[in-house]
């Protein structure tokens, strides 16, 4: 039997529910930390599950720099109107909105990226590695990786979030699908700066 006070404190760490919570401390034999990794584990599978479900409500949040020189909208959607007037909805929101305006990405998803600026990325990297002259093995690799590179740096889910670099953005959006029990999608967003 795990104690209820370790239920509370990874209650309050993750925002998942009790009956979740005893359930990964029990698989971890009370091992905080490894809970918590059953419960990420579980939450994936669960965002994979849900990502079918279509999503009919949402809200745009806006972000705007003290300066006021730097801005940015974004349009998040859920499955209901209840969710999306939560404030776990809302924190979520705020949370990528200080992402675009931070780490300035260009597309939401790779799936967004037309060929065209992939063939066009292609062709600078080939450039570039045959001025390494390199095998042409080695070259294809160099080419590859840093497509791969690009599209972690300028897709927002792909990219690592600011305040965990552990977690890439989709991760945090799963965790939140878990912690709610709706599909969540980030629709589009603007970044304005003057």
């Amino acid at each position: 039997m795990v104690e209820v006070e370790l239920i509370k404190k990874l209650r309050e760490e993750t925002g998942i529910s009790l009956a979740d919570c005893r359930k990964a401390l029990e698989e971890s034999q009370g091992d905080l930390e490894k809970a918590k990794e059953i419960l990420r584990k579980r939450g994936e599978a669960v965002a994979q599950k849900k990502g079918e479900r279509s999503v009919g409500a949402g809200i745009v949040d806006t972000y705007v720099h003290s300066n006021k020189r730097l801005g940015v909208m974004l349009e998040l959607a859920c499955e209901t109107d209840f969710v999306a007037r939560s404030d776990d909805f809302q924190n979520l929101a705020h949370e990528i909105c200080l992402q675009v305006a931070s780490m300035k990405p260009l597309f939401v998803k790779e799936e967004e990226i037309p060929k065209e600026t992939l063939d066009k990325e292609a062709e600078i990297y080939e450039e570039q590695a045959k001025a390494l002259k390199k095998p042409k093995e080695i070259t294809e690799g160099i080419i590859k990786g840093k497509l791969e590179k690009y599209k972690k740096e300028n897709c927002l889910v792909n990219q690592s979030w600011i305040k965990d670099d552990s977690k890439t953005i989709q991760g945090l959006i799963n965790e939140y699908i878990a912690k709610i029990g709706e599909n969540i999608l980030v629709k589009r967003f603007v970044r304005y700066e003057f």
